[in-house]
């Protein structure tokens, strides 16, 4: 069978061949504990261990209940827009018309209808490296070509406004960037992510802002949404991370109201709509018991944070730049390996810890770093980093 030609640009999704593989061997004696072995962690995989909130599961089982079920708007429940509209308003102080609002097929379906909507053959979006792979591919699969910045921890892994203007081509058509980042957990500082917005403005190109972890802020620094900068900003949001529903696939688009009706267009021919039980249900965020909810959520993500960054420091796992938003942390393990995929395999064998090596997440230094997600119980987390730290001394090159 004949393929497009699009897939040769669109690489492994490296994480999940790692998931795979720490599956496999999660079935073997080594991890079976009847037989002597140890289960094996999971620390690779952005998934929250906290699940949709009582009043959101309550809100999905009346819809069903009720029967409503059937399609919705392309654009999403009028209600639904409304909700995300008031907590713009009261969590950020923001102005946000709900008729800029798109909900879609999770942060995924906001991604492709955004870069379908914008980008064609020949243009350039500029991107950080490291960055969440399926960014690039999403500009990939719009027929476009991803331009990756190298970035360093004295940036905290993020791109700034001199990169930008420096590598702006007559192809260029914009910048996609994260704030905060999967795999870094770092956030563009406000008066760079203006500086960099203007940067773009001023040559007519479009910024496009995946916030999907911005509700999982924890310095006040850098918990401000992007949408503050204009309405030309297009913001990428979901309610995977913060909100808890991961398996649910919802997400929503903010986007300047010129863009509103194309990208309604392509919704219309491309989703339909996104599921409009998860719709309903997630009217069960916004209830003031599931917002308390979501605050504790936040501050025991923190106090996770504040549990492994040292601890990962001390064993030579180091971290350049404390993450300062979602659950994922960067650690150099250049003292243990040339190649951190090599040492995610040992680490899975060894320790039956599943990390996550940089291939993924862009080239520039993919061998030096791994990804550790803490979105798991903190019980978990200590006897994780007990393991590690008895194996990687004897890995210590």
């Amino acid at each position: 069978m004949k393929l497009a030609s699009r897939l040769d640009r669109i690489e492994p999704f490296y994480v999940m061949e790692c998931a795979k593989a720490a599956a496999e061997l999660a079935h073997t004696p080594l991890c079976d504990p009847a037989q002597g072995g140890r289960r094996m962690i999971y620390l690779n995989i952005g998934e929250p261990d906290f699940a949709a909130t009582d009043s959101v599961q309550a809100a999905a089982a009346c819809c069903v209940a009720a029967g409503h079920t059937q399609y919705t708007p392309a654009t999403g429940l009028p209600a639904l827009r409304q909700a995300l509209s008031a907590w713009y308003a009261s969590h950020f102080g923001l102005d946000i018309d709900p008729a800029r609002i798109v909900i879609t097929a999770g942060a995924s379906g906001a991604l492709q209808l955004a870069c379908l909507a914008l980008f064609q053959r020949g243009d350039e979006v500029l991107m950080p490296d490291p960055s969440y792979p399926c960014n690039r591919h999403f500009v990939a699969a719009a027929d476009a070509s991803a331009v990756l910045l190298p970035t360093t921890a004295e940036q905290r892994f993020q791109p700034t406004a001199a990169q930008v203007a420096a590598a702006w081509t007559s192809q260029t058509r914009g910048v996609l960037l994260a704030s905060p980042s999967n795999p870094t957990g770092t956030s563009i500082a406000p008066e760079e992510m203006a500086a960099i917005v203007n940067t773009v403005r001023a040559r007519g190109g479009v910024s496009i802002v995946d916030e999907i972890y911005l509700g999982l802020s924890y310095d006040k620094r850098f918990g401000s949404s992007a949408l503050a900068l204009g309405d030309d900003i297009i913001s990428v949001n979901s309610f995977s991370k913060y909100f808890g529903m991961t398996g649910w696939r919802l997400g929503w688009l903010v986007v300047p109201p010129d863009l509103v009706a194309p990208i309604e267009k392509l919704a219309q021919n491309l989703f339909i709509c996104a599921s409009s039980v998860a719709q309903h249900a997630a009217l069960g965020c916004f209830a003031p018991e599931a917002l308390a909810e979501y605050e504790w959520r936040r501050q025991s993500f923190q106090a996770r944070r504040d549990l492994v960054v040292p601890a990962l420091n001390a064993m030579g796992l180091r971290v350049p730049v404390e993450p300062d938003g979602a659950f994922f942390v960067w650690a150099d393990c250049s003292a243990f390996c040339n190649d951190s995929w090599d040492l995610s395999f040992e680490l899975m064998r060894r320790a039956q810890v599943a990390l996550t090596p940089g291939r993924d997440f862009g080239p520039a230094q993919a061998s030096r770093f791994l990804r550790l997600s803490f979105a798991t119980d903190t019980a978990l987390l200590q006897e994780a980093l007990g393991r590690l730290r008895e194996v990687l001394p004897e890995l210590r090159r």
